[in-house]
């Protein structure tokens, strides 16, 4: 019987495992190139195919509300530096659009397997296209995994950033579908003098452990 392939990844909760790769800004240490702002660390299959393309070329073009939201972007696939260079600057001369953040020449599969985004299942020898949302204290928040097939969806990319950075920052909860502008969700109340003041506060309230307040 054949035997499968399996690699860990990190998870929800988990510190962001720490790694030096050579990109296409230069050679660059994970931590350092997180501290102090969020990271999206995302993987696509390889250089010069179509939907690798039009996803690379999302995020560039969304430069300006990732810098706006302290957050930097870093790519990577399985490809060498030499592939990644001529793929940037196709891309630039036929498109006009400049992949300014680093991706990361993974000829080796270090950081893929590091984040388990090799799954034998789909490819074992290409990474998945999977997101790592990691916030300024390396810690990892948020994980999504797409086929090969299957491009992202670059505005839930932006929406769970915001929904992350304003739960952090209001201590709140997120409801289905949640922009911004939309009500959060109050925490729960834990004692019944909590439970009391909760149903003579303002908030809008659906039932005892559910309520709603404008930000």
């Amino acid at each position: 019987m054949e035997q499968q392939l399996t690699y860990t990844m990190p998870r929800i909760g988990d510190k962001a495992p720490d790694f030096d790769a050579l990109t296409t800004i230069g050679q660059l240490n994970f931590s350092d190139y997180n501290k102090g702002s969020w990271v999206i660390l995302f993987s696509h299959p390889a250089d010069f195919t179509p939907v690798c393309t039009t996803e690379l070329s999302g995020f560039a073009k969304e430069k300006e509300f990732f810098a706006a939201h302290n957050t930097k972007l870093m790519g990577l696939s399985i490809d060498s530096i030499h592939s990644h260079i001529a793929w940037v600057n196709a891309v630039q001369e036929k498109t006009g659009i400049l992949f300014e953040f680093p991706i990361i020449a993974d000829i080796d599969m270090k950081v893929a397997k590091l984040y388990g985004m090799l799954q034998p299942g789909e490819s074992e020898t290409s990474a998945v296209r999977a997101v790592f949302m990691i916030d300024p204290e390396g810690k990892v928040r948020l994980i999504m995994y797409y086929p090969l097939n299957i491009g992202r969806n670059m505005e839930e990319i932006k929406r769970t950033l915001l929904a992350l950075q304003t739960s952090d920052t209001n201590k709140c909860a997120m409801p289905l579908n949640w922009e911004p502008g939309k009500k959060v969700i109050v925490p729960a109340p834990k004692t019944i003098k909590a439970l009391a003041e909760r149903k003579s506060s303002n908030l809008e309230m659906v039932d005892w452990y559910l309520a709603l307040k404008s930000i």
